[in-house]
């Protein structure tokens, strides 16, 4: 799923309707499945099981025993759901993981270019984030510097990419926040493919504000090599988040031995969240159980 579908889809889901939020405790609220890493799913995963009522998704989430969630879409939803969203997510102990750092379609065009109007909107939406974040607890933003441009040589993109990233820093850093730099998979047009790359991105912007979002399954289609590529990146890695190649659904729906790579990212001790950013592989309820049933396997590496 391209992410700026995946944004809207999401936006799609229906955010009224809250007084249900409670609707689904009870035997499972009491007896929760623990699981070793924090896995953050999305609205719309569970809604066969849980409806669409996003509050009543978000206790349904809780319910299985995941302690994270991710709201890509966040930044577009009202400041009254956003206001809502943190609460619910405090009374359920849960940790509010990225949303995207979302500008419009400029990102398209990118910071590649140096362009001053790119890079006043990249600023602007950053500063619009620091008040969204406070809202739900977030930390983490998820940044993509946009689209290779061909008629720039690969260095002076690289520099703008990065000049952009500093003022980025500059907003985040005293809040305590963090963009974190995704690599995507989605086309070749992309300028961030790669976890070298965005590891040599992160030294030069120097600020614990701007880090790695490792995406597993983007980079076991640009690059393989998982757990080699965590280990050399790793002082830069802020955040993952997961999903099978082919197909970009659960784990154990496609290659990836994912019990391996949870095993190794746990032993490292990474304590942050693990997003979910997948399909699911089988449609309705019956895949929402197996969905749910797969990452209980994955995740049994103790």
């Amino acid at each position: 799923m391209k992410r700026r579908d995946f944004v809207r889809n999401t936006l799609a889901v229906s955010a009224l309707g809250a007084t249900a939020s409670t609707c689904f405790a009870g035997e499972n609220s009491t007896n929760k499945h623990k699981f070793n890493l924090k896995y953050a799913p999305h609205f719309g995963m569970f809604k066969n099981s849980a409806g669409n009522d996003i509050f009543a998704e978000l206790q349904f989430m809780a319910d299985q025993g995941f302690t994270a969630l991710e709201d890509n879409g966040l930044l577009g939803r009202t400041v009254d759901v956003q206001e809502k969203l943190g609460k619910e997510l405090q009374r359920l102990g849960m940790t509010m993981g990225v949303f995207v750092v979302d500008g419009g379609d400029n990102w398209k065009t990118s910071l590649t270019t140096g362009k001053k109007e790119f890079l006043d909107n990249f600023v602007k939406t950053c500063k619009t984030c620091v008040e969204t974040a406070k809202r739900v607890n977030a930390k983490w933003m998820t940044v993509v510097p946009g689209f290779y441009d061909r008629n720039l040589p690969i260095g002076i993109q690289t520099a703008n990419v990065i000049e952009a990233l500093r003022r980025g820093a500059e907003i985040f850093e005293p809040q305590g926040l963090v963009m974190v730099l995704e690599p995507l998979s989605d086309t070749p047009d992309l300028f961030l493919r790669y976890s070298d790359q965005t590891y040599m991105i992160c030294k030069a912007v120097n600020s614990p504000s701007c880090k790695i979002l490792y995406d597993a399954y983007h980079m076991q289609r640009n690059e393989g090599h998982i757990i080699k590529n965590i280990e050399m990146c790793w002082d830069e890695i802020a955040y993952f988040q997961i999903g099978d190649n082919p197909g970009r659904k659960e784990p154990t729906s496609g290659e990836m031995n994912y019990k391996n790579i949870f095993k190794f990212i746990a032993e490292k001790g990474y304590t942050g969240v693990m997003g979910m950013e997948h399909g699911n592989a089988k449609a309705g309820k019956e895949g929402e159980e197996a969905l749910i049933k797969a990452y209980k396997e994955v995740d049994s590496f103790k």
